[in-house]
Parts: structure tokens; C-alpha cells; sequence
């Protein structure tokens, strides 16, 4: 039986389609659209499984109100989840409405042709919508039985973004647009920084401006509630000057991160629990650290929501939240409201890599609105907010000792990496784990985050056993109980530095052995379908000539994604003179049936991109435990001149389940990077960012 956790949640084909507006199927998700495309590629999904025309395909945008509870849109799980569901109930509806076809046409089901939407018999047809008029849709999605065939690849075309439109022209579409009767705008003020509390502060000055609605102090949750966004936003600075705070907690600052998570007390989680061999006289030791920062989510626009309050019996927020259903349960408990009494509408922000503050800004609105009954107010946050105070992808350090006997075969291999976990969405924590609730008066403090179980593709430790024969095997992560800033998922997890420090690891075994990096990892791989990309990633690139020019250099990178997901392989190519510039990047993808082919490129594209700039640019500064990357200025991030030229090749396997895209090239296009830069250097750079930095320190150490 189909273990999926969406169909175990929502088991009823009516909780994903229905046929009630004629000409159009509307169907449902718990998956919410982050700029990703999943909803076109979900209304691919029913169009192929249905055999209709994918515009009549309605995908209603996620709300607790009705949509299937899925959990997080996260993990590049919302093919194998979200779509495995769509394409299930879409086929057990099928069967269901042959069936019924057949009664009112008076003929066996093998009689019956199905066409756009149609069953024809002879010149006699009735649509699925007369159809579905009498038939129950009430019923258990098929599981057991085949969940339908999608259309043949030869057959598909990708479907045009369904949401690219109206971005594309500049219509009203994210939440930063959506203006509702009787809207009021609030404003937020945080604390200086981390370990600051509110001593003291002058409502006055805010009330006495013009058109300012209420002014809601809760301990250290300060803000302001106004009729205009422009008179909330001066409201707002003059209470940011009227305040007094404690002093932030002075303890972290650059050079202090990495011995922190080593110094902090621990949850140690074995992995893989092989016992090493002995050396023996031809062993050679590899051991080498490797480590990133904290990394900003740094989306192109701050996070934003919207809420209001109903006689205080009834709660609605609108938030660009990957998980509705959680926050719903967090916002609860923290207002202390029954669920039922609380709806989260999602509606499309800025994009979003993981858990950002699109929770936070969702109470924040909750917490404001209820100082004005019955009105909406929209809340946004500042760019120095969103920089300083959304939750980071943590910063990690991983070491790493291997073996190899005479011949180069890799006998060997122990890893351990030490970080803070990588989730502290809403719903998933002990207290509420949106900032404001702990800045109120009698808040908890977020409590550490956790790590995914190995069922999820755990968190530090994801990617982190490597897919080669490495012979005996022991890895153990080692997750800091104290957390310096707050940390939580950010689009791969830990996956970005364990692929980039296992595929460094292994070039430079290859480099030792005088065997071509390409061989080494062929050598040491078993499953065909890794060998499938890397062998096309290195025909696309023609890895086998030499690169030409000084201070040039090429380096591949490979991982199947939580070992489980797709597999990808990426060959950077970059000279490193002054600066690294990354020139051209080639990529290889196997995610199985392809549902819609210009999706997964853009994902994968854009994920490559991503980590591209994580990993030679992007790091959270501190000093004196405050935030100093709090501007587009001080945040370094990849402009669009240095965007290398990207070429990416889907291998289809139509008869494979479809898995996710949207991380695997995180890991792989890293270590690439990396590769690419050791081989135009002559040294190893273990330390992210590749910045001229970090390559100097490299050279003299």
C-alpha cells in the first residue's frame, strides 16, 4: 500500500477535486506556490491523469478553510507528495465517473471513449461534469491500484506559468498588493539586537501623530497600528527613538561561530555506526574541516501578512507561510483561540527558500490586529528586520577522516558535523516559535531548533553519508542545544556543505592518486543511474579537454539529494584572479518522470544559481552579537552580471516515479564551485564563502 502522508492526512478524492462549476476541475493542495511553479505543474498532473485541457484545471490556492492539510511546501516533496495525490484521486475519479458514464449511457465501461473531458460512445457523449452531478466523490482515493497513467512525454508540452503573467506585468498578485475594505497598516519595531529587551518607552510620541489607530506594547513586541502605510512607518521611528533596550548579548561576533557550535552542549545522533579499520602499510589518512556560515534567506522583498480580528471570537490571516496548517496551530495556542476559530489564507510573496519571516510578520498582523477590532491591518516588514531578525540557515562544520589503500580504493570514512538543527517552523516546536511570541511579556524563548528524522532526509546530516563505496562507514551529527540566532530551514539544509565538503574531499583523494576526478567517482559508484549524470554532465561540459587560459579551472560535483531524491551532477568552470568569476556551469538531472519540463529546468537552473552565490558569496555578519549584513550593502549576494551561463539536461525516465527538483542541484553545483576553484589555485578552500578572504587564508595556512 501507498504510504503517502498527504492521502494518509486527506484519504477522499473530494478533498482534492471537485467538478461542481461546469467545464472546470478544481482541485486542491496543501502545497502553496513560492515562486517554484508548482501549481502549473500540479494542474499538469490533473490535466494528464483526467485527459483535459490543463486550463480547465483551477488550482485554488491553499487555505485551512478547505484545502488538504500537507504539512510543509518544503523538502522538494511536492511532486512525490501533493502530485502523487492529485494524480491518485484524479484516477480513482476517472474510474468512478466511467462507471457511472457507462449506467447513464446504457453500454459496458470498454465501450466508452474518453476525449477532452468527454465519454463518447458512437456519436453519443456526456461530459464528467453531467457526470459527476450523480456521482459521489465522497469515497477513498485508490491507493492499491495504478495511479494513472500520465500522457506520454511524446504527447506533453510544458504548460505556461500559470503565475507568470500577472508578474510579468505588474498586476496586483502578491500579499505585498493585497488591499482589503477598511485596511489599516501596521508597523513592527525590533529590539537593537539579540538578548535585548524593552526598558522603557514613550507611546506619546507615536500617538500624537495624525491618523496613528493604537500603539501595542507586550513586554518587547513594540508596534504601531495606522491609516496609511506612510504614517505607520513614521510612527514606527518615532518609537524606534523613544525606546530604551538592555544592551544585546555581546557574545558573537565572525570569528566566534564555528567554535561556538563546537563548544555548545550537544544532541549526538549516529547515522552510520561502522567501525573503522586499522591502518595498514599502505593506508593513507585524509582528514581535512570544512564550514559555512549563517546564510540569509534574502528575499527580493521583506516578508509581509495581513490579519483581523472578529468580535475576538474569530482570527483570519493572510500569510506567503510554507506551512499553513502549522501556523494555524502556533498562532492558536499563542492567542489562545481554538484552531477552528483561526483561518490562514496563503497568498504568494516574494519567494521563499525554507522558513523565513513570513510566520513571524503573520502574528506580528494577528498581535496588532486584535488593538482594532474588526479591521484588517497589513503588516511589512523593514529590509533591516528581514536581515536581522528571519530565522538563518545555520551555520555548520563538518570534519572528515578518510582511508584509501594503495590503489586509491576508499576503505575508510568518518564524518562529524556540528550545527544548529534546521527546523523551527511553527507547529513543530514545544512553545510557538514566531519571534513575537517570544518578545511578549511571560514569551518563552524559541526553543532549539530540531532536526528532520531520517525519514525526512534528516538535517545536519542530510547528504551527509556519501553515495560512493567508501567501505566501512561512521558518521555521527552533533546538534547544538543552545542556539546564538535563531536557525531554521533554508532551501537544502545541511546538504549544501556536506555534499561540498565530500566531493572536495574525494577530488583531493583523486588528486593524491593522479586519477582524474571524473574516474575516481566512477570507480567508486555503483548505482547507474549516478553514473548515468555524471557521464552526461561531463559529455555536456567535454570534460575530457583541458580548459585553456591561467587561473582557469573546471571541477565536477555529484549527489543524489537525501540519497533518495534526484540525482545531479554540475561542472563548474571559473577563473580566480583578483576575485572568483564563475563563468559557466553544466548540469545534469535525473528526477525521474518528468511532469513538466521547463519547470524542472527553472528549478534547477535556479537553484544552481542560488547556491552559486551562497557559496562564493552570501554570510549573516556579527559583531558584539548584533547583525551587521542588515542592508542589500552590507549582505553580499550574486548581481546579475556575475550570473554564469547555466546549461541544464533532464534525463526523462517515464517509467520512474517523479521526484522533486527543487534542492537537488544545491550540493552539487557547491562543490563544483569548489572543485572548479582548487583546480584554477593548486589549493583547497574549505571554508565558505570562497571569498578573496578566505582563498588568502587557504594559501598561507
Amino acid at each position: 500500500m501507498i504510504q503517502n502522508p498527504s492521502l494518509v492526512a486527506n484519504p477522499l478524492v473530494s478533498q482534492w477535486l471537485d467538478f461542481h462549476e461546469p467545464g472546470v476541475v478544481t482541485a486542491r493542495t496543501g502545497k502553496v506556490e513560492l515562486g517554484q511553479g508548482i501549481t502549473t505543474a500540479l494542474a499538469q498532473v490533473v490535466a494528464d491523469a483526467l485527459g483535459v485541457d490543463p486550463h480547465v484545471v483551477a488550482m485554488r490556492p491553499a487555505s485551512t478553510a478547505g484545502s488538504p492539510d500537507e504539512g510543509f511546501t518544503a523538502g522538494s516533496m511536492s511532486i512525490p507528495h501533493s502530485g502523487d495525490a492529485l494524480r491518485r484521486a484524479s484516477a480513482t475519479a476517472l474510474r468512478l465517473l466511467r462507471a457511472r458514464a457507462a449506467e447513464l449511457l446504457g453500454c459496458p465501461e470498454s465501450d466508452l471513449r474518453v476525449e477532452d473531458g468527454s465519454f463518447h460512445r458512437g456519436s453519443t457523449s456526456v461530459g464528467y461534469w453531467t457526470v459527476a452531478m450523480s456521482t459521489a466523490l465522497d469515497v477513498p482515493v485508490d491507493v492499491e491500484g495504478a495511479p494513472g497513467t500520465p500522457r506520454p512525454t511524446s504527447e506533453r508540452t510544458s504548460l505556461p506559468r500559470i503565475d507568470l503573467a500577472d508578474k510579468v506585468f505588474g498586476r496586483p498578485r502578491f500579499l505585498h498588493d493585497l488591499r482589503l475594505p477598511d485596511m489599516v497598516f501596521g508597523r513592527v519595531v525590533h529590539p537593537p539586537g539579540r538578548g535585548s529587551t524593552l526598558s522603557a518607552v514613550d507611546r506619546s510620541v507615536a500617538l500624537g501623530i495624525r491618523g496613528v489607530l493604537a500603539v501595542v506594547v507586550d513586554g518587547s513586541f513594540l508596534g504601531v497600528v495606522a491609516d496609511s502605510e506612510r504614517t505607520a512607518l513614521e510612527a514606527a521611528a518615532a518609537l524606534a527613538a523613544a525606546a530604551t533596550w538592555s544592551p544585546p548579548r555581546p557574545d558573537l561576533s565572525d570569528a566566534t561561530v564555528h567554535r561556538f557550535l563546537r563548544a555548545a552542549p550537544t544532541v549526538d545522533t549516529p547515522i552510520a555506526v561502522d567501525e573503522l579499520p586499522a591502518d595498514r602499510p599502505d593506508t593513507t589518512r585524509f582528514r581535512a574541516t570544512y564550514s559555512r556560515p549563517f546564510i540569509a534567506h534574502a528575499s527580493m522583498a521583506p516578508s509581509c501578512a495581513a490579519a483581523v480580528w472578529d468580535a475576538a471570537t474569530a482570527l483570519k490571516v493572510w500569510s506567503h507561510s510554507q506551512g499553513i496548517y502549522p501556523l494555524r496551530r502556533d498562532i492558536a495556542r499563542a492567542v489562545g483561540l481554538p484552531e477552528a476559530a483561526v483561518t490562514v489564507q496563503h497568498v504568494e510573496g516574494a519567494g521563499c527558500y525554507g522558513h523565513n519571516a513570513a510566520d513571524d510578520v503573520a502574528y506580528d498582523a494577528a498581535l496588532l490586529a486584535r488593538a482594532v477590532p474588526g479591521r484588517p491591518v497589513h503588516v511589512t516588514w523593514s529590509r533591516e528586520s528581514e536581515l536581522s531578525w528571519a530565522p538563518f540557515g545555520a551555520a555548520m562544520v563538518v570534519d572528515l577522516d578518510t582511508s584509501a589503500d594503495g590503489s586509491g580504493t576508499i576503505t575508510g570514512w568518518r564524518y562529524d558535523a556540528w550545527g544548529n538543527g534546521h527546523s523551527s517552523r511553527p507547529g513543530t516546536l514545544a512553545s510557538p516559535s514566531m519571534l513575537a511570541a517570544e518578545l511578549q511579556a511571560g514569551g518563552a524563548p524559541v526553543p532549539p531548533s530540531h532536526d528532520p528524522p531520517e525519514a525526512a532526509g534528516w538535517g545536519i546530516g542530510r547528504n551527509g553519508v556519501p553515495a560512493y563505496r567508501v567501505g566501512a562507514l561512521s558518521a555521527t551529527t552533533h546538534r547544538a542545544l543552545e542556539m546564538p540566532v535563531r536557525a531554521s530551514a533554508l532551501r537544502s539544509l545541511g546538504a549544501h556543505l556536506n555534499v561540498f565538503a565530500i566531493e572536495s574531499h574525494l577530488d583531493d583523494m583523486a588528486h593524491h592518486f593522479g586519477v582524474d576526478p571524473l574516474e575516481y567517482r566512477l570507480r567508486h559508484l555503483d548505482d547507474p543511474r549516478a553514473r548515468a549524470v555524471l557521464e552526461r554532465v561531463a559529455e555536456l561540459s567535454d570534460w575530457s579537454t583541458p580548459v585553456r587560459g591561467d587561473s582557469t579551472g573546471r571541477g565536477i560535483g555529484f549527489a543524489r539529494y537525501k540519497n533518495k531524491g534526484a540525482w545531479c551532477a554540475v561542472v563548474a568552470e571559473l577563473v580566480a584572479e583578483s576575485r572568483v568569476e564563475l563563468r559557466s556551469l553544466w548540469v545534469a538531472v535525473d528526477v525521474g518522470a518528468v511532469v513538466d519540463h521547463d519547470g524542472v529546468v527553472n528549478q534547477i537552473e535556479g537553484g544552481a544559481i542560488q547556491a552559486a552565490s551562497w557559496t562564493l558569496k552570501e554570510q549573516v555578519g556579527f559583531d558584539a552579537g548584533v547583525v551587521t549584513t542588515a542592508t542589500w550593502d552590507r549582505y553580499p549576494i550574486l548581481t546579475f552580471s556575475e550570473v554564469p551561463a547555466v546549461r541544464v539536461e533532464v534525463l526523462d525516465r517515464p517509467e520512474q516515479p517523479s521526484l522533486g527538483a527543487g534542492e537537488a542541484s544545491m550540493g552539487p553545483t557547491a562543490a563544483a564551485i569548489g572543485n572548479a576553484l582548487r583546480a584554477a589555485i593548486g589549493v583547497r578552500v574549505r571554508d565558505l564563502p570562497l571569498t578573496a578572504e578566505h582563498v588568502v587564508a587557504a594559501m598561507t595556512d
